[in-house]
């Protein structure tokens, strides 16, 4: 499948509408009406067996029996008969088919076997299905009303794509009243076969689309959403309404860890590393997106308000400092200029209170000064109308502003401001009705901001500054798997861990009271005494854990005090013995943990430990990869923070090091898709350094006997170490080969600055003059998951260079790759074109794609000899030549495990 026919889908020139008919109260009469009611100028067909006309229009008995080839089916029949239409539909040719018939998976098995009916029917034919159960799409542009909806909206710029069909009618009915326009208008119901990163995909490369507006309710392929999400939020916001907050399902979890990352925190996880934004209302949808559309993104969250009326500034810099934002800190040369153009009485702090009376000038003076303050981000202007109150005039004044950073307006109330109102949305400035919006879009774009930088981290498959004794944890996991057990004890735990170079502390395992003295008096007392048991996950609710036994006599006492205890609680536990260690004391207490989501995969855990982890619940939740940046977000977004970087003259510990374990602990659960859960609590740490208390590894018995290709339990891909190597030309000059990363922009830039007119137009069709940034993002910036780019680059007079790139980028299905090059002209004729090309092949056979295929200019002789000599075959095209090779994979895609 492809996009092309999504192309289609969204642009037919004929249509079919199954199950049409006259009957004013049925479906299929609001469909036709509205296809043919609409404006739209494509040719629509009734289908309908018993009737020779629908509307006034001919009728026809089947998709086949209509005289043009259509493009769209919309069907509208019972559930039972889809699937045989499905099939007409596949032997006609169909395109793309929309189904709006309920009674699939919602209505238990008989419907579910209906729905994978459809969808093999899908795949067979290679046909792009909407729905089921879905309300359908509307394209105002070209006035295609595809669906039940009553309204046919205005035109605009925001793609709204959402899961349940009665929003839609809602949505829609109150963006008509709210003047708000749409590029396309979707329904997408139980996904059978579109969803969500299919859209994402088509409407991120819509030069109609501007911004991407979900409601979701459910997801079902996470690793392809957030790929599509990660290749598009840098340059068209991609914003969220996820519904299902409250959403349990960890209560069964075998760990603290288990219970802490409920399935909403990990949607606010993934959602942060794809550069999405989530909001929490419908209207928040639309508002953000229409600040983002308007106004600067702002580099920080410090804001400057400045209002005529007290009472709204005291609430919303209230509200600001509540949900994560700050007032911005005026400067000296700031405070001394507001009091000399403000009256004496202003508020000499922010929020600027600039008075009831304010005229236009003191508005605009005020409003300019903190616009100009390096300590302020952006800018919240309030309006209250008042007895002299100039709302238009004041209005124009802040419209007529340079517009260094992002500007938010307030105008409060109806009538009397409505005319400033109008004339601050033509003027692309954003104004809402209460302050507290405009502060909520101002957060959501700080947190926008923030979550692009996460889209620049590109953690690596392979980890530098330290070496992990992988094989010797695939040995012992092995080991455990093959006797049967998933749950490792505390001391296999704690050995896994320190495999990866995570700190514990010296301990031994004794089976008699004998062994325990003995093994106190090694490890040094005071000395920590606890069960080891496979079958004991939680110690201290069944008495097995001792502290601070400071004597060969308090060890053997407290060695049968444990083995009564539990024998007493626990009578069926397997108890291999008493693990003996060095008892630890330490200021803070951590929890470090990871768990595997249904959805998005194995997840990182951090915050504060200790028994009362669940009363305090001050934890952040992260996705791996995970490199020194990405590990200290994870950090600092807790409340402990504050206390590890040192707190009232309490010493810091060093944070960096807790970076460093973070960092090798993503490693651990990027390596080890057997594990299901681990939970570090507590990991102690104070200025000296830090060590694993406690420690448990739950094993995913699903696993059992199974060889996993590796992060395919991953989501997202972390930065392929594995495709580094070198390469000499054939003048000696020896090259890196590697993918590419986001850091390299300069270093492409320069090389495609440096290109002859004739080598750029080979590549791109026509000279490129014109390099900016955000083309550079796009080349720069990939997700390896759909796109690789080796770089060969090298070192000139100390300085790095890229002397080439190759790089293929696939379709959604991973099925067919477009391949292009570049060598610059100075290392071209040395042999660096042919290895680049035969190492990308190579890559996209071990990523098992079918099908690889260029577009080159007929007179790129170069290129097209490369690839002939490849076997790749060549068909001519106008002016260029379509290059296409089928591979044979070298690589075995089976027991490929999903999240």
């Amino acid at each position: 499948m492809s996009m092309g026919k999504l192309e289609i889908l969204f642009n037919p020139k004929t249509i079919a509408v199954i199950g049409a008919n006259s009957d004013k109260k049925s479906v299929g009469y609001s469909i036709f009406a509205n296809l043919i009611g609409s404006g739209y100028e494509g040719i629509v067909y009734p289908i309908n067996l018993k009737r020779s006309s629908v509307q006034g229009v001919k009728s026809y008995p089947s998709v086949a029996s209509v005289p043009d080839k259509v493009d769209l089916a919309i069907i509208a029949t019972p559930a039972v008969t889809v699937p045989g239409l499905m099939e007409e539909c596949g032997k006609a040719g169909v395109s793309g088919v929309v189904i709006v018939s309920s009674g699939f998976k919602e209505a238990g098995k008989e419907g579910t076997d209906l729905y994978n009916l459809i969808s093999e029917t899908a795949k067979k034919y290679a046909i792009r299905v909407m729905g089921p159960n879905c309300l359908g799409f509307i394209k105002p542009s070209i006035n295609l009303n595809a669906s039940f909806a009553g309204k046919m909206p205005l035109r605009g710029k925001i793609a709204f794509i959402s899961q349940s069909g009665a929003l839609c009618t809602s949505v829609l009915d109150w963006a008509v009243k709210q003047n708000v326009g749409f590029s396309h208008f979707v329904s997408i119901g139980e996904m059978v076969d579109i969803g969500f990163h299919d859209l994402i995909d088509y409407f991120g490369t819509d030069p109609g689309t501007n911004s991407i507006l979900i409601y979701m309710e459910s997801l079902s392929d996470a690793r392809r959403f957030l790929s599509a999400a990660r290749a598009f939020s840098r340059t068209k916001p991609i914003i969220i309404l996820k519904a299902g907050k409250t959403a349990g399902g960890a209560s069964a979890a075998l760990s603290h860890t288990g219970s802490l990352a409920g399935d909403d925190r990990v949607f606010d996880a993934a959602f942060k590393r794809a550069g999405i934004i989530r909001v929490n209302e419908i209207g928040e949808l639309f508002d953000s997106a229409k600040t983002l559309s308007m106004q600067r993104i702002p580099h920080g969250n410090r804001l400057a308000i400045i209002t005529n009326a007290g009472g709204p500034g005291v609430i919303a810099a209230d509200y600001l400092l509540t949900n994560g934002g700050q007032l911005a800190a005026l400067s000296d040369d700031t405070m001394s200029k507001l009091n000399k153009c403000l009256p004496a009485a202003w508020s000499r702090s922010n929020p600027v209170d600039v008075l009831g009376d304010a005229n236009p000038q003191r508005y605009r003076d005020a409003v300019g000064l903190c616009l100009n303050d390096e300590g302020a981000d952006g800018v919240l202007v309030i309006l209250t109308p008042q007895a002299v109150t100039e709302s238009s005039a004041i209005a124009k004044e802040i419209v007529s502003l340079p517009r260094y950073k992002t500007i938010l307006t307030s105008w409060m109330g109806e009538d009397a401001v409505k005319e400033g109102r109008e004339i601050l949305e033509k003027g692309n400035i954003p104004t809402y009705r209460t302050p507290e919006d405009a502060e909520r879009c101002f957060m959501s774009m700080h947190q926008y901001s923030r979550n692009l930088e996460l889209l620049h981290e590109t953690p690596a498959t392979i980890p530098s500054k330290f070496v992990p004794k992988t094989k010797e944890n695939k040995k012992l996991i092995a080991e455990i798997m093959r006797s049967g057990r998933c749950v490792l004890t505390e001391d296999e735990s704690k050995l896994v861990l320190a495999n990866y170079d995570i700190p514990i502390a010296k301990n031994f395992v004794a089976k008699t009271e004998a062994e325990a003295v003995k093994a106190a008096a090694e490890v040094g007392y005071p000395v920590v005494m606890k069960i080891v048991s496979q079958d004991i996950m939680h110690k201290t609710d069944v008495g097995g854990v001792k502290l601070k036994i400071a004597s060969s006599e308090d060890v053997k006492n407290g060695f049968r005090e444990i083995m009564a205890s539990v024998k007493e609680k626990k009578p069926e536990a397997r108890i291999e013995g008493i693990l003996i260690e060095t008892m630890q004391q330490k200021r803070y207490e951590l929890l470090i943990g990871s768990k595997k989501d249904p959805i998005f995969g194995p997840v990182i855990v951090f915050g504060m430990g200790g028994v009362a982890v669940e009363v305090f619940k001050d934890t952040n939740v992260g996705l791996p990869p995970l490199n020194m940046a990405l590990a200290m977000r994870l950090i600092e977004d807790t409340k402990i923070f504050k206390l590890l970087k040192g707190y009232r003259g309490m010493k810091g510990v060093d944070i960096s090091s807790i970076q460093f374990l973070l960092y090798k602990f993503a490693y651990l659960v990027m390596d080890f898709p057997e594990i299901k859960e681990i939970d570090i609590n507590p990991f102690a740490v104070d200025e000296n350094g830090g060590v694993v208390l406690d420690a448990k590894i739950v094993l995913d018995e699903t696993l059992i006997g199974k060889n996993v290709k590796p992060y395919s339990h991953m989501v997202i891909s972390p930065y392929p170490t594995e495709y580094i190597t070198g390469f000499t030309m054939s003048d000696g000059v020896k090259v890196t080969l590697r993918p590419i990363r986001p850091e390299d922009e300069p270093i492409e830039s320069e090389m495609i600055k440096g290109l002859t007119e004739q080598t750029s137009r080979l590549r791109f069709f026509q000279p490129l003059k014109d390099i900016t940034h955000e083309l550079m993002i796009r080349y720069t910036q990939i997700d390896y998951d759909r796109e690789m780019a080796i770089i060969a680059e090298l070192n000139v007079d100390g300085k790095e260079k890229m002397a080439g790139v190759v790089r293929i980028i696939a379709d959604p299905y991973n099925d067919s790759a477009e391949f292009a090059i570049l060598v610059a002209d100075a290392y071209q004729n040395k042999g660096l074109g042919n290895k680049l090309t035969d190492y990308v092949l190579d890559i996209a056979r071990k990523k098992g794609l079918r099908r690889i295929y260029a577009e080159i200019m007929s007179e790129n002789c170069a290129m097209i000899h490369i690839l002939k000599k490849r076997g790749f075959e060549m068909s001519q095209s106008n002016d260029n030549v379509h290059a296409e090779k089928i591979l044979k994979s070298n690589c075995h895609a089976e027991n490929v495990v999903k999240p």
